[in-house]
C-alpha cells in the first residue's frame, strides 16, 4: 500500500469513527431523556398513588440508566482511542501502519480500560447529570415521606 492509499484509507476510516462517535454523544442524550421522564413520571405517581414505593423505582431506574450511560460512555472511549492515533499520524507524530483497525483497537482500548475508567466515569457531570439529581430527589422524598416529613396521604 503506497503512503496515499494510506492516508486515504485512514481519512476515510477516520471519518467513520467520528460519525460512529458524534452517534454515541446523541444516543447518550436519549438515555438522558428517557431517565429523567421515568424517573420524574415515577415520583409523581408517588404523589398521585399515595405510596412511597414509587419513589424507590424513581431513584433505582435512574441509577440503571446512570450505569447504561456510564458504560455508553467507555465504548465512546474505546473507538476515541484509535481517532486519536489516526490524528497523531497525520499531525507526524506517530506512524500508523496498518489501516481499518477499528475492531481490535476497540478491543484493546476496552480491556485496558474498563476497570479502571468504571469508577471515574459516572462521576463526569456531563455523565451523572441529570441521572444524579432525579436519583438525590426520589432518595430524599422516599425517607421524606417514610419519616412523615411530607405526607402522601394529604388532599
Amino acid at each position: 500500500m503506497t503512503e496515499d492509499q494510506l492516508n486515504a484509507a485512514l481519512q476515510a476510516e477516520y471519518l467513520h469513527l467520528q460519525k460512529t462517535i458524534e452517534d454515541f454523544d446523541s444516543r447518550a442524550l436519549t438515555i438522558k431523556a428517557w431517565s429523567v421522564t421515568f424517573g420524574l413520571v415515577s415520583i409523581a405517581g408517588a404523589f398521585a398513588s399515595h405510596s412511597y414505593i414509587p419513589f424507590l423505582i424513581s431513584s433505582m431506574s435512574t441509577a440503571i440508566f446512570w450505569l447504561l450511560e456510564t458504560q455508553w460512555k467507555l465504548f465512546q472511549i474505546c473507538y476515541s482511542s484509535r481517532s486519536s492515533l489516526i490524528e497523531e499520524h497525520f499531525r507526524g507524530k506517530a506512524k500508523v501502519e496498518h489501516p481499518f483497525q477499528i475492531g481490535s483497537s476497540w478491543s484493546t482500548a476496552w480491556k485496558a480500560i474498563r476497570t479502571q475508567k468504571l469508577k471515574q466515569v459516572p462521576l463526569w457531570p456531563h455523565v451523572a447529570l441529570p441521572h444524579a439529581f432525579v436519583m438525590i430527589l426520589g432518595i430524599l422524598l422516599f425517607f421524606l415521606s417514610i419519616t412523615h416529613v411530607i405526607d402522601l396521604d394529604a388532599p
